[in-house]
């Protein structure tokens, strides 16, 4: 990675395997449930039953993008739609038992992955891997601007 300082090129490297991890967990999803949908299950199973409103703000994105993959996965019995029992005219939205064991199923598999990863890192470097890992995230939950590592960032 030319022209870049080499810890940032070392982070860029970072994020690519991280990004892979998350990708190939994704593949642990029933056929036909697309990555976006899968993040979509992942992120609301994380903030339980919500308004659409919100969990379009979660993920950082528009409430029709929500709409569209929200009728793909209650389709399959994936989420449920509700009413907010003080505001009628609020859609709620939840992750159903199905939809659960979805995530259950792609976040196992991240783990195991992850997991694999931290084996092949040497055991007198292990701490210090940690330590550092604790280090950029909390970092990115302080810095303005940078996207945190909240329920909706992937």
């Amino acid at each position: 990675m030319q022209g870049l300082p080499d810890d940032v090129a070392d982070l860029e490297r970072l994020t690519r395997v991280l990004v892979a991890v998350a990708w190939d967990s994704a593949h642990a999803a029933p056929r036909g449930v697309t990555f976006p949908q899968v993040r979509l299950l992942v992120v609301l199973d994380s903030l339980g039953r919500v308004p659409c409103s919100r969990l379009a703000e979660a993920m950082g994105v528009n409430a029709s993008s929500v709409t569209r993959l929200a009728d793909k996965l209650e389709a399959h019995g994936y989420v449920v739609r509700g009413e907010d029992e003080h505001r009628r005219t609020v859609v709620t939205i939840e992750v159903t038992a199905a939809g659960r064991e979805v995530v259950t199923g792609v976040v196992d598999r991240r783990h195991r992955a992850l997991s694999e990863l931290l084996a092949e890192v040497p055991a007198q470097r292990s701490q210090a891997v940690s330590t550092a890992v604790r280090d950029l995230v909390a970092a990115a939950e302080s810095a303005p601007g940078v996207p945190t590592a909240g329920p909706g960032r992937l």
